[in-house]
């Protein structure tokens, strides 16, 4: 059985005996793996510190066949991501990605641009200057775009028409944005400003179009917005959602 190398974010960790831990990773070579690490509990292991929550490290793993869990042999730390532990709501915010990852994708499905979005992102929050809900916004973006489920931004939702700013709506349930015309098709939909649309139009295509995001009623409506889609994508309210700020 080879060996495999990785790069790894640790989103969730669990004891599973006196010594030894069960550990769920997103790595940027496999996506999402769960691995056994024996003697993960121990003071002096191959493993020292890195299964800590939020911790990207470098791992050795065996993968065992479907339904059972791979194994880890090494890790090592890359980055603690320290600014996260200063700031709550960037605390918080790092929570949410991990819960994200561990639990809204599927495993062993790379995805090397979630996983280097997720790494910045946690790099990023927590740091001088840094808004903690705009850069959260654009992570969830990159993340509903890999996984396939983006909202309909640039276009209506229900006709594939270009939007053009005035008088628009979001439907969760409809996927997105919604021209003046499909609006009455949909129950479920919430009055999109023109300042929020122009917002979530520049962080779905902008890697740094959340630096830019200072208006706090923007902030606040694209928080939303998200909120509603990324529950209705997932089925649940995700649990660190009343945590978050905008």
């Amino acid at each position: 059985m080879a060996a495999e190398k990785a790069l790894a974010l640790v989103v969730r960790t669990t004891d599973w005996s006196e010594t030894s831990r069960i550990a769920t990773l997103w790595t940027r070579e496999f996506g999402k793996v769960r691995v056994l690490a024996k003697g993960g509990r121990r003071l002096k292991s191959n493993f020292e510190s890195a299964l800590d929550l939020l911790t990207l490290c470098s791992i050795v793993l065996l993968r065992k066949s479907s339904g059972t869990l791979d194994l880890l042999t090494e890790a090592r730390v890359v980055e603690r991501f320290s600014p996260l532990r200063q700031h709550l709501p960037a605390l918080y915010a790092g929570y949410y990605v991990a819960e994200l990852l561990g639990e809204g994708t599927e495993d062993y499905d790379p995805h090397p641009a979630l996983f280097d979005e997720a790494v910045a992102t946690l790099g990023e929050l927590g740091t001088a200057g840094a808004a903690t809900g705009p850069r959260l916004a654009r992570f969830e973006l990159v993340l509903l775009r890999e996984l396939g489920y983006a909202p309909a931004v640039t276009e209506c939702a229900a006709c594939s028409s270009p939007v053009m700013g005035a008088e628009l709506a979001f439907s969760a349930a409809g996927g997105g944005v919604l021209c003046r015309a499909c609006q009455p098709g949909q129950r479920q939909r919430r009055s999109l400003s023109l300042a929020a649309w122009q917002t979530l139009a520049e962080l779905a295509k902008d890697p740094e179009a959340w630096r830019r995001v200072a208006d706090s009623a923007v902030r606040a409506e694209v928080r939303q917005v998200l909120n509603d889609y990324v529950t209705y994508w997932w089925g649940r309210r995700p649990r660190l959602l009343p945590y978050l700020g905008n």
